[in-house]
């Protein structure tokens, strides 16, 4: 092997990669439209999570055209439960752009690529690569580990300077390999999620080892370097389920905020995780819907957490019953819905939650 560290760490990583690359469905595929899918599916998401929801898309929606003509609600629907939802509203936006607006053509240029709704720099590249074969390097958490800790670059991956540095070392690298740009790419990612992992990487069987930075200087741990620590917000869900008969409400939520046009339940949004019933009663949302109806609160879901990118969610719902003949809304953003047509319903994961929890209810006396 060269003593030079970039041309050692293109054949190791060559040589690892033909003996040990994950067998997944999308790898070797050529379709730009199916690779733009897993990719966009495997954003923030791992690829255990993310396998599942990549085979039900391909299998409701083989094509980009399919994609395209679904209802929002449907994509939102097989998208429930991955998170990140501006995704899958970013992926249904781009593809109506190119079954619509491109004919149907895929873009097979990096710019092309980069210039669909939802699509960045690393994205553009993986399908540039893997469709095209352009000679485009994939940045991702994964390419950042491998080269800060190979190469002992402790620059933050979070700051311009960073992306920077870390970017234009990965196309150099890409550059000096023989390979196809792809199954280069491929080996970057593969290496980081199964080899060099941020926890418990597996240096002493590690071909790079003998030139890692890291590893010479005892700061594997340490590195990738990030500046800046999320401070997540903490916010308090107090959801009204109102049953009427067979029927509930729900409402969509269309704010620019977090589950946007997912569905859920009328919402009080409080500062504090504990409110009573009087207080409820007094709010605004309970006067608005229910002000002069004889509703009962029947019982109070323990408290459900669910914990996001920047916010920490808790939700308590409280079930109420309303007799047949008050009048509840029926027009957007409220939909009335019979309770045993809720699984067609795209919910938040913490409402999704509530209603698979059949038995751990707080009575309320």
């Amino acid at each position: 092997m060269t003593d030079n560290p970039k041309n050692a760490f293109v054949t190791g990583l060559a040589q690892w990669f033909a003996q040990s690359h994950r067998p997944l469905p999308w790898k070797g595929e050529k379709d730009p439209y199916l690779i733009w899918l897993s990719e966009i599916i495997l954003q923030q998401t791992r690829v255990e999570q993310g396998l599942p929801y990549f085979e039900r898309f391909r299998e409701n929606f083989p094509d980009v055209q399919a994609l395209a003509d679904a209802p929002e609600d449907l994509i939102m629907k097989n998208w429930e439960g991955l998170g990140y939802y501006s995704r899958a509203r970013n992926l249904h936006a781009a593809a109506k752009h190119v079954a619509y607006e491109l004919g149907g053509h895929f873009p097979d240029t990096y710019e092309g690529i980069r210039a669909l709704k939802g699509v960045g720099p690393y994205t553009a590249a993986a399908i540039a690569s893997f469709a095209y074969e352009l000679p485009r390097a994939v940045v991702d958490g994964n390419v950042y580990r491998v080269l800060a800790r190979y190469f002992g670059i402790a620059t933050p991956t979070d700051t311009t300077a960073g992306k920077k540095e870390f970017a234009s070392l990965a196309q150099q690298l890409l550059e000096l390999n023989p390979e196809l740009p792809s199954r280069h790419n491929q080996a970057m990612m593969d290496f980081g999620a199964t080899h060099c992992t941020p926890r418990a990487p597996r240096c002493a069987t590690c071909p790079l080892q003998p030139h890692c930075a890291a590893y010479a200087a005892d700061e594997v741990a340490r590195l990738p370097v990030k500046s800046k620590k999320i401070r997540k917000k903490r916010r308090y869900f107090h959801y009204l389920v109102i049953n009427q008969g067979e029927e509930v409400l729900l409402q969509k939520r269309t704010e620019k905020d977090i589950w946007q046009n997912l569905y859920e339940f009328p919402l009080l949004e409080q500062a504090a995780a504990e409110t009573g019933e009087e207080a409820l009663r007094a709010s605004e949302l309970w006067q608005r819907l229910l002000g002069g109806a004889n509703a009962q609160v029947l019982q109070i879901s323990r408290p459900f957490q669910q914990t996001l990118t920047h916010q920490y969610i808790q939700a308590v719902f409280w079930e109420v019953s309303l007799p047949e003949e008050a009048t509840l809304p029926n027009s957007a953003p409220f939909v009335r819905a019979k309770r045993k047509n809720l699984s067609k319903f795209a919910f938040p994961k913490i409402i999704d939650w509530y209603l698979r929890d059949n038995s751990l209810y707080l009575k309320l006396v």
